[in-house]
């Protein structure tokens, strides 16, 4: 519904408006002192509510209680402080309107031209673990109303939702008002700010929604805000920034701790291969170029410094690959893995953290960027990819976090004995599989890579590229398919190699002509029931 219109001709200029009242309710209390001495100093009425109240009254400055002007005192456990027309008649007063101001005389009530609000902590709460009615206490309704009002009446009304704005106001306090020109560019932030919550919230609901039912949301709100330009996107005549989504805890969010900034390519090659390396539960590395891996290992099991064992081991897979490549650890590095990279050029590593002693080393290396995750990573519940005219939304392709073996309880063994091999060494291989590009094959040997194929456009060239970069090591080897093979040539290729398990997903109309060729050559095949295809 479109709002009352208005003859412009009754619209009084109001460039500087001089601060007289100031609505000031805040949960983040971050230099809310200096702000009060600053509005004490000069005179300003302080109306405020609940702990803000409290927090400026103990500090020694004079505070109206936002009950003293509603009538009301708090109710409902504070859910109800500042929803009254006492104080949004206060907010919402356009003075350039002569009817305007003769109405708030007539109710009595004084206008605000500062008003200083943040909302209550939402976002946090999600992150901290908390769920149901805790995470709901954390909505904010008051707040957003209030700073909605002052953000459009913004002629009049100077709103402040982040401390980082409190040295111009206090600035402006002291100058004899704030201008047009900064109450407009407030209101622009404040606007973003609620957009930003709003969306935080939705955010949840739908979270939660998918988590309890078959279908997805109904409507989707994606906000972001930029953290930082780029030097260019994929290419250098592209443009290019990172942004931060609302309640985002990944990779956009995790902190250079030295080295060049990062590129729009660094960015996504270490987004895969952290999704790499922590689908596996044993300390594991993986090296990615182009955002597929040529080398992904776990650790020995009997070596001394497991981390740096993954890495080895990864790194023996394609080490002309791995030239120039972007490296994921889910452990902690440690010096020795720092060691192994002493003379291999890497342009990225990202891990949860970095021994003091591997950050020294590390440190001869100045263009080496070391990313470190935020302490709450996790991965990605949902994945959305961005489509011409809209975007495309799916569960993410994840494997259970707790029990590495439980991967393969449904799989059938469809040819051939139970291998003399490890159950988790084939589950490596087939999580493998998950972090190359379609068409994948992976070969795989003690629970780390020794050839992969990838982004083929048929199963029988991954296969040969596969066998080819795993030269005399494909003997032997555990090989598994992202998708069924729809003929027997794949299989076929990978047997006369000499690889003796194969996993696969099953599902093809001549399935049986690859089991018979796997019985036939004394091989072990698997079908998993589900694919892995990632594009």
């Amino acid at each position: 519904m479109a709002g009352p219109s208005h003859d412009p001709s009754l619209y009084r200029h109001r460039d500087v408006v001089p601060i007289r009242r100031a609505l000031v309710s805040v949960s983040d209390k971050t230099d809310l002192l200096p702000l009060a001495e600053a509005l004490s100093s000069a005179g300003i009425e302080i109306v405020s509510t609940g702990s803000t109240a409290a927090t400026i009254r103990e500090a020694g400055h004079e505070v109206t209680d936002v009950a003293e002007i509603t009538g009301f005192p708090e109710m409902l456990d504070g859910r109800v402080k500042t929803l009254h027309p006492k104080v949004h008649g206060g907010l919402l007063a356009d003075l350039r309107l002569a009817h305007h101001e003769q109405q708030l005389g007539e109710l009595e009530i004084a206008p605000f031209e500062l008003v200083v609000v943040n909302l209550y902590p939402f976002v946090e709460t999600v992150a901290s673990g908390a769920e149901g009615d805790a995470v709901v206490e954390q909505i904010d309704i008051g707040g957003p109303a209030m700073v909605r009002a002052s953000a459009k009446n913004y002629a009049n009304v100077a709103i402040v939702v982040n401390p980082a704005s409190y040295p111009s106001i206090i600035r402006a306090v002291q100058g004899g008002g704030t201008s047009l020109t900064e109450r407009r560019e407030l209101a622009a932030r404040a606007f973003a700010h609620t957009a930003s919550y709003d969306t935080a919230v939705a955010q949840w609901f739908a979270e939660e929604t998918i988590e309890g039912e078959t279908s997805l949301p109904d409507h989707l709100t994606i906000q972001a805000e930029k953290l930082t330009d780029l030097r260019y996107g994929e290419n250098d005549h592209q443009r290019a920034a990172l942004y931060s989504r609302v309640g985002g805890h990944g990779i956009a969010q995790a902190e250079l701790l030295q080295g060049k900034p990062m590129s729009y390519n660094n960015y996504v090659d270490a987004d895969a291969a952290l999704r790499a390396a922590y689908d596996m539960v044993l300390p594991a590395v993986a090296i990615m170029k182009h955002a597929n891996p040529c080398g992904l290992a776990v650790a020995d099991p009997k070596a001394l410094d497991p981390i740096a064992s993954a890495h080895h081991r990864a790194h023996e897979c394609d080490p002309l690959s791995a030239f120039g490549g972007v490296i994921a650890a889910n452990r902690t590095v440690t010096l020795k893995m720092a060691e192994n990279l002493r003379d291999i050029f890497t342009e990225v590593i990202v891990a949860p953290d970095f021994e003091p002693a591997a950050l020294e080393l590390f440190a001869l290396k100045k263009n080496l960027r070391l990313l470190k995750l935020p302490a709450d990573w996790s991965q990605e519940r949902m994945d959305v990819r961005l489509v011409s005219g809209g975007l495309l939304l799916q569960d993410a392709d994840r494997f259970p976090e707790d029990d590495y073996e439980s991967v393969a309880n449904d799989w059938k063994l469809v040819a051939g004995e139970q291998p003399d091999v490890p159950i988790a060494d084939l589950v490596f291989a087939w999580k493998s599989c998950r972090a190359v590009k379609s068409n994948a094959i992976v070969l795989a040997k003690d629970s780390a890579t020794v050839g992969i194929g990838m982004g083929q456009v048929n199963r029988v060239d991954s296969c040969a590229l596969a066998i080819e970069r795993a030269g005399d090591r494909v003997v032997g080897s555990i090989a598994a398919s992202d998708a069924f093979f729809p003929f027997s040539d794949g299989p076929q290729a990978l047997i006369d190699a000499g690889v003796k398990v194969i996993i696969q997903p099953g599902g093809s109309v001549r399935d049986e002509e690859t089991i018979a060729l796997a019985k036939k050559h004394g091989v072990a095949m698997y079908f998993t029931g589900e694919r892995h295809f990632f594009h």
